[in-house]
């Protein structure tokens, strides 16, 4: 039996996602005194990568986790 590989190029798409949250916080606590709609604006997008992030890594845990059920 072939082991699959966990796709690392999905892993490297949720650490995209976290480095854009990242320089998205940032901005954010920059913002937040001087540009509230601004900073809220970042928080949503914030929300939205995190989110993606997650649906990420779980998809590859989750095949990860069905290929050692093998």
């Amino acid at each position: 039996m072939a082991q699959k590989q966990i796709d690392v190029n999905q892993l490297n798409q949720a650490k995209a996602n976290v480095t854009l949250t990242q320089s998205l916080l940032t901005q954010a606590i920059e913002k937040s005194s001087s540009d509230p709609t601004l900073a809220q604006e970042a928080i949503k997008q914030v929300a939205n990568e995190i989110a993606q992030a997650q649906t990420v890594v779980s998809q590859v845990q989750s095949a990860f986790l069905s290929q050692k059920s093998e």
